[in-house]
């Protein structure tokens, strides 16, 4: 399924690149934690070694992030970001109607369906959680 989720990243990359805020650190190829740490603090130290005396952060951590994703509300915004609707039809197919289980040792949960959020630890997922709160 990687190699699958891999192709569609990069028919959506294309389409999609200008989309979102240019500060927004994560899910970005070749971007991480360290260039959001430096952005910062070369804003704060240029503020501060312009005459500013105090500086104010405010952080935000999405708890389950992924699973905040409504399907139809993504397949909205991709619309209006004119993805390729082959491609849209496949991530709605892709994030809706997902069977599930758990399974511990030997041991199988029953199978539930799930039709929301975006599956934990694929590489879509990153993607489109980036897309769905480009507009926040």
């Amino acid at each position: 399924m990687k190699t699958l989720e891999r192709l569609v990243m990069r028919l959506m990359r294309p389409q999609v690149q200008n989309v979102g805020d240019p500060l927004q650190f994560a899910y970005h190829e070749k971007v991480g934690v360290e260039d959001a740490v430096l952005y910062l603090l070369h804003r704060a130290l240029s503020y501060l070694a312009g005459g500013g005396c105090i500086v104010r952060l405010l952080f935000f951590n999405f708890s389950s992030a992924f699973n905040t994703i409504q399907p139809s509300l993504l397949q909205e915004k991709l619309n209006i970001m004119t993805v390729d609707p082959h491609l849209v039809n496949w991530i709605m197919d892709y994030l809706t109607n997902r069977p599930q289980y758990v399974r511990m040792g030997g041991q199988m949960s029953s199978t539930l369906t799930c039709s929301i959020g975006a599956p934990q630890g694929t590489v879509l997922s990153l993607l489109l959680f980036t897309l769905y709160t480009s507009d926040f």
